[in-house]
């Protein structure tokens, strides 16, 4: 099929080579089974492309079912695209056939099927990989034969690398991959969709169309268009409706265009740059660190008190039945200074370690750690010497210091304390 006729039969407008690149892949994949993933921007028209494949395939006489992941609460995406048995959950009155028993022998495109959920992922992919799938409250085996063309606005790469997607789908749904250019891309066809679109909607609403002057036209092909082909037709409507010049002067159409900054781009890969939650976010970090600035301050003090012999969290006047656990942390690089935020200017007097503490039998301290990560043998040694005070049984004065006994034996030479 020539492209011209196959734009004229899908309403498709622009000649930008991109885009023809597009359609002749999706034309030439037609005739096959091939899983086709379909990559481009929000709002660039993508959902055309799986119509192009399935009316030019030997399935343009089965059924054709567009769904979009996105919408589907994730309780009830199983369910809709595989079926369910009746009773298998709440609200199950009877069996119901899913999308992929209904379209057997036809297409099925799935629409912002980044969006899925991973279980989901899971039995799409077995689908894929052997047209066989269970429905949910069922186990028996179904076949279908469904040809899968999938679509996203989002950079799967960089979901796959955060977990959200699985990689092996990803491969077997990127047989043959279609990217549609984004508008700002297709400079030369701005002006032709405007001009159609406006022709669209004088006749829809009994009207003269309007008209760019040259100054609108450059303005219209020098914005960005974050929301692409979508954006561009809302505009369209919008002065169609509203402006009773019929020809658009550029301080007219500069109402239209909302600021182009970085709130206005498109959301691709997951990576969403919105200035309002970038602040809430930045905030966020700051008290954050500010948290984590008091918190060393304190481990600081703590660490010269036990460096002077008096364990954590033990005043001179008061006595406290055991010593605490104590987290390692490591040394905060580069932390921001934090208003209000004092260094610690008295000296920490020194103070005689009290050899009379007990060791309760719920606490429990890493030696090991403990020792490793603060360098206090003193500490160890006044805990192993309680725990063998304590527990006549090495077994249970290891159990108590939460290490193994072999540990403890090698503690106890290492001390001196075989006595």
């Amino acid at each position: 099929m020539e492209l011209q006729n196959l734009k004229q039969r899908f309403d498709i407008i622009g000649n930008d080579p991109a885009l023809m690149r597009a359609l002749e892949i999706a034309v030439q994949v037609a005739n096959t089974d091939l899983s086709v993933l379909v990559t481009g921007e929000s709002g660039v028209g993508k959902e055309v492309i799986p119509q192009i494949i399935h009316q030019n395939s030997a399935r343009k006489h089965g059924t054709y079912i567009a769904v979009n992941c996105g919408a589907i609460p994730e309780g009830t995406i199983d369910s809709e695209l595989f079926g369910h048995e009746k009773g298998s959950f709440t609200g199950a009155y009877d069996t119901r056939k899913g999308y992929f028993e209904t379209a057997n022998g036809g297409t099925i495109f799935l629409d912002e099927v980044a969006e899925l959920p991973m279980t989901t992922q899971v039995r799409l992919l077995r689908v894929l990989q052997t047209g066989e799938f269970y429905k949910v409250g069922s186990s028996k085996v179904q076949k279908t034969n469904v040809r899968v063309v999938a679509a996203t606005n989002k950079n799967l790469p960089h979901a796959i690398r955060h977990g959200k997607f699985r990689e092996d789908l990803y491969y077997r749904l990127n047989t043959v991959p279609i990217v549609l250019p984004a508008l700002r891309e297709r400079v030369s066809d701005i002006n032709l969709l405007f001009t159609k679109f406006a022709v669209d909607f004088a006749q829809k609403y009994q009207m003269p169309p309007v008209k760019l002057s040259k100054g609108a036209q450059m303005l219209l092909a020098q914005y960005r268009w974050p929301g692409n082909i979508r954006q561009l037709k809302s505009v369209a409507e919008q002065m169609s409706i509203l402006e009773e010049e019929r020809l658009i002067e550029p301080a007219i159409l500069q109402k239209y265009l909302p600021a182009d900054g970085p709130d206005s781009l498109p959301v691709v890969g997951g990576e969403q740059n919105n200035a309002e939650m970038f602040s809430e976010r930045e905030k966020f970090y700051m008290a954050m660190l500010q948290q984590l600035q008091l918190e060393v301050q304190n481990l600081r003090m703590d660490m010269e008190r036990i460096k002077g012999g008096v364990p954590v969290g033990i005043n001179n006047n008061e006595e406290v039945a055991a010593l605490p656990a104590v987290i390692p942390v490591h040394p905060v690089q580069s932390v921001p200074a934090v208003a209000n935020v004092q260094p610690v200017t008295q000296p920490v007097q020194p103070v005689e370690p009290d050899h009379e503490l007990a060791v309760e039998e719920s606490e429990a301290i890493d030696v090991e750690e403990y020792e490793e990560d603060f360098s206090i043998p003193n500490a160890t040694d006044n805990l192993i010497r309680k725990a063998l005070k304590k527990y006549s049984n090495k077994k249970e004065a290891a159990e108590a210091l939460e290490i193994s006994e072999r540990t403890l034996y090698r503690k106890i030479k290492e001390l001196g304390l075989e006595d």
